[in-house]
């Protein structure tokens, strides 16, 4: 992925109607009901915009969605592309480089998870602290953009503090049960092994998922300050698992999903 790939994908939306949009969301599976209460200016597939790849998650939507929130522009990715579904990190990544161009200051993104700390229960909130990043690639492998960040990233605080901190504000305003946790990411498709969940916990996982580290490498490389909530869809108990159920984890995160609506809305309007 170069900078002309990301700029003819970027001229492309701005032709479409995006103008200064300021903050972008990443929408992860099953939270898709916050673009409800958006005012939806536009909606852009995927497969027009130039170099975008496509969502291959059936669950996912796989549209850019440009509208109002709370008096705030917004471009939301109504479906997020992932590593298992063979897509290089760049191509999963680009529309975060795209977003900077089109002058988005503040990145929010959400993710379902997997519960590693036990005393989380489903359809939890987990406000991501940090992260342990167990891909087996990386966003920034290759020639630099040096146009749009440095060689090397520093990465001592990868989720903007500010954000996060307004987050736990809002949290405690609205009698929201919000954790604070590390987030370990890994390729999937498959789910862990008793003994790999065991090792996710010995590291310092408190929930487990598939995405989210790649596009925050991406922010904390273009100076795009980000933050990201997992809503934890089941439980990761080594010495007492069961066989997952997708439909399961999708209404762990439909329900998770009523409170992270209330905690986006006040960002935004506190932003």
């Amino acid at each position: 992925m170069n900078m002309k790939e990301i700029r003819q994908a970027a001229d492309y939306i701005k032709k479409q109607g995006v103008l200064a949009p300021q903050v972008g969301i990443v929408l992860g599976t099953g939270l898709g009901k916050l673009l409800d209460s958006v005012d939806v200016e536009l909606s852009i597939d995927y497969s027009d915009i130039p170099n975008f790849p496509l969502a291959t998650v059936e669950f996912h939507q796989g549209k850019l969605v440009y509208g109002e929130l709370f008096g705030k522009k917004i471009l939301a990715m109504a479906g997020r592309f992932h590593y298992y579904e063979g897509y290089s990190m760049k191509q999963i990544t680009l529309p975060i480089r795209v977003m900077k161009l089109l002058g988005v200051e503040n990145l929010i993104i959400s993710n379902a998870a997997g519960g590693i700390n036990l005393n989380y229960d489903k359809s939890d909130l987990m406000l991501i602290d940090d992260h342990i990043n167990l891909l087996p690639d990386n966003p920034l492998i290759g020639k630099n953009l040096d146009e749009q960040g440095p060689r090397f990233p520093d990465m001592s605080r990868p989720y903007s503090e500010k954000l996060n901190n307004l987050l736990e504000t809002i949290a405690t305003e609205k009698d929201i049960n919000l954790r604070s946790g590390v987030y370990a990411s890994v390729s999937g498709p498959n789910l862990e092994t008793r003994a790999e969940y065991r090792y996710l916990g010995i590291i310092g996982a408190d929930a487990v998922g598939m995405s989210t580290v790649p596009e925050v490498i991406v922010a904390n490389h273009i100076g795009m300050p980000c933050c990201a909530i997992s809503v934890i869809t089941d439980l990761c108990d080594p010495d007492n698992l069961h066989p997952m159920d997708i439909e399961d984890i999708i209404q762990a995160a439909s329900v998770g999903e009523q409170k992270l609506i209330i905690l986006v809305k006040e960002l935004l309007r506190k932003l």
